[in-house]
């Protein structure tokens, strides 16, 4: 059975959570990396980590699909502190990814994701940017972080 997974933020390569150290960590297979792909949806600053929210607006949030087995979904889990029935910041729930194939091209594809409840945002800040990597170096190099 394949899963497939966005990711967008800090499990993302090089980020604090990146997902193949924490496979690699828990002994577990590492994740198969498909490509770029985007979700709809926009960005919010919490400081460390981003948040998405989804929306119907145009608006589009980069990041990459992986192939993951369920013992690492679990660990996906477990990282953004979802637990199923359970009042979460993070919600993993299904969407529809556009993979960036090669030559302008896309391919459609069902998976996982982790938005933000939008009740749990507090007070983040709205990001204009539609890539975390992008806008966090961006801040760091106009803030001296």
């Amino acid at each position: 059975m394949s899963i497939y997974v966005f990711i967008y933020g800090t499990l993302r390569a090089g980020e604090i959570n990146d997902l193949a150290q924490a496979a690699a960590a828990r002994g577990l297979p590492p994740a198969q990396r498909i490509g770029p792909a985007t979700v709809p949806g926009m960005l919010v600053d919490f400081g460390q980590w981003p948040g998405l929210i989804p929306v119907a607006d145009g608006r589009r949030v980069r990041g990459e699909v992986y192939r993951v087995r369920p013992a690492l979904l679990a660990l996906m889990d477990e990282i953004e502190e979802y637990v199923p029935g359970q009042k979460c910041c993070f919600v993993r729930r299904e969407t529809v990814a556009r993979l960036d194939l090669s030559a302008g091209r896309t391919r459609e594809l069902h998976c996982h994701y982790y938005p933000i409840d939008p009740a749990l945002r507090g007070a983040a800040v709205d990001i204009a940017a539609d890539d975390w990597i992008a806008y966090r170096q961006s801040r760091l190099s106009n803030t001296g972080w």
